[in-house]
């Protein structure tokens, strides 16, 4: 996980102005493993004339589009591509990790000009298909490479999930708030080092001994449901922290993370922060979400595939952070009212001193430049 530099600067929403959100309308697709296709319609805004002639390609990680998250995310940087720049677009969705290699190739046989790979786990079968095919080009999203064809773009979440965490432990009720992920991998570890630094931050500032379960960050250990697309082990890890008392999830699993949303809605007990994309907008459970801890994909993406259409295609790395917007915490919505002004303050101060260097975060899976 290595980058730095600006690609994109995402809205700045909500009366605090706490957030980039990544959130477009949700994506509907076909089942998992399957393909699907976006062909331009005409009269596409800015440049659409030279990049009808461009093919931009996405290969999902488990979980598909439907995740809510991180793959709708990225493909809805497609969609804008189409949409704006009249961008020939196509994805393929992969069940396991069995499929990205095989989607991947299949991609670059479909002579793709920029293919996009989603997700740190692919990150190796990305490199060993950029070394095969060195005059294609490729986008990988939450990693970062070394080869002189691939750009990566990362996201250092935890600056936004200290602040995440901090929220969480304003409003607990119960003394108790909790975070679980699909995967143990550092794209999604850091936004629970993240969470946990801000619980303990709160805990500092305020004299409080507010509780985080399902994650130890100084052991790197906790509860990690070991796959994105299954709804049913979500519901199950939160049907047990809410049990121990937790009132607050954060759930890091895109599908997964939908069953824990789910469960706090049907329980009546605890609230969500969700990942990814704000959502209160993006997933059917917005009455359960408090915030979200966002990350700018959609932006990222879509302006470098447009950089890419226009001929200006860079493997600089993209860093998003809390300074150039590319992370953040989206809007209360519903729970806007329960949100103190004292704490919309406090996060507020958090934010700045967490750009300023004031507050540092330790995750060790942190972007290294």
């Amino acid at each position: 996980m290595r980058r730095v530099s600006k690609v994109a600067v995402v809205a700045v929403t909500g009366a605090l102005a706490l957030t980039a959100t990544a959130c477009g309308s949700k994506p509907k697709d076909d089942d998992k493993g399957s393909t699907a296709s976006g062909t331009p319609t005409a009269g596409g805004a800015g440049g659409a004339t030279s990049a009808a002639n461009f093919k931009a390609c996405m290969v999902t990680d488990q979980g598909g589009v439907d995740d809510r998250s991180f793959n709708a995310a990225a493909w809805a940087g497609l969609n804008q591509a189409k949409d704006e720049l009249g961008m020939q677009i196509k994805k393929v969705d992969s069940k396991t990790e069995n499929d990205y290699v095989p989607n991947i190739d299949s991609l670059v046989a479909d002579k793709c000009d920029v293919v996009v790979a989603v997700g740190g786990l692919m990150a190796k079968a990305t490199g060993e298909a950029a070394k095969n095919n060195p005059n294609q080009k490729f986008i990988i999203v939450d990693s970062s490479s070394v080869e002189p064809n691939i750009k990566g773009l990362e996201y250092n979440t935890a600056q936004a999930a200290f602040m995440g965490g901090y929220l969480a432990a304003a409003q607990t009720k119960t003394g108790k708030v909790a975070t679980f992920g699909g995967m143990k991998i550092p794209p999604v570890t850091i936004y629970m080092d993240g969470f946990v630094e801000g619980v303990n931050y709160y805990n500092q500032q305020k004299g409080k001994s507010v509780q985080v379960l399902g994650w130890d960050e100084a052991k790197q250990d906790g509860s990690i449901a070991g796959k994105f697309d299954s709804p049913g082990d979500g519901e199950r890890i939160a049907n047990d922290f809410i049990n121990q008392g937790a009132d607050i999830i954060h759930p890091v699993a895109g599908q997964t993370g939908l069953g824990a949303a789910s469960k706090a809605k049907q329980s009546g007990k605890a609230s969500i922060i969700w990942v990814d994309v704000d959502g209160y907008e993006s997933t059917n459970d917005k009455e359960v979400m408090l915030s979200t801890v966002t990350k700018s994909m959609k932006d990222s993406v879509f302006l470098s595939l447009k950089e890419a259409a226009a001929g200006q295609y860079s493997t600089k790395p993209y860093l998003g952070t809390l300074q150039n917007e590319g992370v953040g915490l989206a809007p209360f919505h519903d729970f806007d009212s329960q949100v103190t002004a004292e704490t919309k303050a406090e996060l507020q101060k958090i934010k700045a001193d967490i750009i300023a260097g004031t507050i540092k975060i330790t995750s060790p899976s942190q972007p290294k430049s």
